[in-house]
């Protein structure tokens, strides 16, 4: 092997193994560090706990099908809220299996929350995200699902409707997207109240 080849494979080498601690360790674990001491409740998933068990995250959205809870919009992530499989249905406006599904949810959360069948339902009530995973819902979803959820739970609807603006998360940076309400911290708090 002449000197000039081996000499340009070692440079090589060379180059790839220091790349490779710097990229491939040191820069991770700098970032780690830093989002540890800076955020360390994201850096941990935002895991939510109570009682020092993790029940969640504020980030992923969970099931809640028990009427007296709030529940999310729907998910298309594989059975449904399944992280492994994140992603919507993909099914475009005008798809006929779209339609049905819509007009179906419609008709089950307006018999579920004793609304009139002409009775007009927020879109995040019935249509699924892009991720399928969103922890929030709207503001007018949550809001429609107080009586049902203070009826179930004996509670005053007022109280529940307070709690719901109390959950009230503001749009980021104060201009992006629209206020929500996380349906899991809702719930918990649900919880302590009852």
């Amino acid at each position: 092997m002449p000197s000039s080849l081996r000499r340009q494979l070692l440079v090589g080498l060379r180059i790839t193994v220091v790349l490779t601690v710097l990229l491939g360790l040191a820069y991770p674990l700098a970032v780690t560090a830093v989002s540890q001491l800076a955020f360390k409740d994201r850096a941990e998933g935002s895991l939510v706990k109570r009682d020092g068990t993790a029940v969640g995250s504020s980030l992923l959205g969970q099931n809640f099908t028990d009427p007296s809870y709030f529940h999310p919009r729907p998910s298309a992530a594989g059975d449904g809220y399944d992280p492994l499989a994140s992603g919507g249905s993909n099914l475009g406006p005008s798809n006929p299996k779209l339609l049905d599904t819509v007009a179906e949810r419609v008709a089950a959360v307006q018999a579920e929350n004793g609304l009139a069948a002409d009775a007009p339902v927020p879109v995040d009530a019935v249509t699924a995200s892009a991720s399928g995973l969103d922890p929030q819902i709207s503001v007018a979803y949550a809001r429609l699902q107080a009586s049902r959820v203070a009826e179930a739970r004996g509670l005053p609807v007022d109280e529940v409707l307070g709690l719901v603006d109390d959950h009230t998360q503001r749009r980021p940076l104060g201009f992006l997207g629209e206020n929500g309400v996380n349906v899991l911290t809702l719930n918990l708090a649900l919880d302590e109240m009852s």
